[in-house]
């Protein structure tokens, strides 16, 4: 046995639900050999103790029918999760998924879908188990995004399972419904799909769930902090002020609601031309560095307006995904691992606060409850 021999052995074990190997995704960190003996440590990004276990037994099994006599391996993982679960409801429905971000926005238009989709890829392409749950129920724009139109899940008893595709879990709300058919839902109607969409999924055991969200702030904001422990939010802003106004009540939101801001994302921040490369700030930029400072948070990036987005959302090919070498997956790229690095701040500060969470009301107006 060799050093050489042994790495190349291992670029046969795959990562649980990826296509990439261990020592491709670099995650193999010290391989020490003596004799027919193999001494291996091993780092990864998933706090799953049976992810661990999936993966010493595959590379134990790997380096044996290598030659290996013995094989020890150490495998290091991330600090999981404080266990959290919303104190006014007392539920988490989905607890297998070890982080929930919201990703809201003030209004519609602005960016949202296409920041969620390209975030969650961006993550997963950096190792980590992804799911994305489209939660916008009025305008579920995902399965056109990740070209799974028509794409319609399995159902496992009385579960759905999720549609795997570009290595991530996803499931919307325009995978269970005709294509173009309007929902026309009172409240109480959200708040329960919010929940259904939650827990009848057979989601795997995910590093983290990505949820778009409608635009503004309303039921299904609230359901979900009441159905689950939010991790931490992501507001999608563009840089005209109008949008800023809303951003305004997207970022307050998440106070009242206690959920930890990961950062601001400002999208259509300039515009990268697709002869020259030269950067035109068409509609602003940089617009939202101060409401960052305001609300103790960051600007994850500056995603400038590119054709290749708006073509690639068309075609069901995301940038991130198909086109990694633009300007703007380049962007996505660094968002996602500042969004990493916050979740795992937040997880090993015990978790977002367990303050009641409770609906706020204009005064003299009376909050409704669900049945009415």
């Amino acid at each position: 046995m060799t050093k050489e021999l042994v790495l190349e052995a291992l670029k046969g074990v795959k990562y649980p639900g990826f296509e990439k190997d261990i020592v491709a995704f670099g995650f193999v960190k010290d391989v020490e050999v003596s004799g027919e003996n193999v001494l291996l440590n091993v780092e990864i990004v998933s706090a799953s103790p049976e992810v661990a276990e999936e993966l010493r037994g595959a590379i134990t099994a790997c380096l044996t029918k290598a030659g290996a006599a013995r094989v020890d391996v150490t495998i290091k993982q991330p600090k999981p999760p404080a266990q959290k679960s919303n104190s006014q409801s007392g539920k988490n429905i989905a607890p297998h998924v070890r982080n929930f971000v919201m990703v809201s926005s003030g209004k519609g238009g602005v960016g949202k879908s296409t920041t969620t989709v390209n975030l969650a890829l961006a993550m997963a392409a950096q190792g980590k188990k992804v799911g994305l749950l489209d939660a916008d129920i009025y305008g579920p724009n995902i399965p056109r995004m990740l070209g799974v139109v028509g794409t319609h899940p399995e159902i496992v008893g009385q579960k759905v399972k999720p549609i795997q595709t570009h290595g991530i879990e996803m499931m919307s709300m325009g995978s269970l419904m005709e294509e173009g058919q309007s929902l026309i839902w009172r409240g109480a109607m959200v708040m329960k799909a919010i929940e259904q969409l939650l827990g009848d999924i057979l989601w795997s055991d995910l590093d983290v769930l990505f949820i778009d969200m409608p635009p503004g702030t309303g039921d299904a904001q609230l359901t979900l902090a009441q159905s689950v422990p939010v991790t931490v939010g992501v507001c999608v802003t563009t840089p005209q002020q109008v949008a800023l106004d809303d951003t305004v009540r997207s970022l307050d939101m998440f106070q009242k609601l206690h959920i930890p801001i990961a950062g601001i994302v400002e999208n259509m921040s300039g515009f990268i031309c697709p002869e020259s490369g030269k950067e035109y700030d068409i509609f602003g930029k940089g617009t939202t560095q101060p409401l960052a400072t305001e609300f103790n948070t960051v600007v994850l990036a500056e995603v400038p307006i590119e054709p290749a987005v708006r073509e690639g959302g068309d075609a069901g090919k995301p940038v991130t995904f198909y086109a990694p070498s633009s300007e703007t997956a380049k962007r996505y790229h660094e968002a996602a691992r500042k969004l990493w690095a916050t979740i795992e701040k937040v997880n090993e500060e015990g978790g977002a606060s367990n303050e009641a969470i409770q609906p706020t009301t204009p005064a003299g107006v009376s909050a409704c409850s669900a049945k009415h």
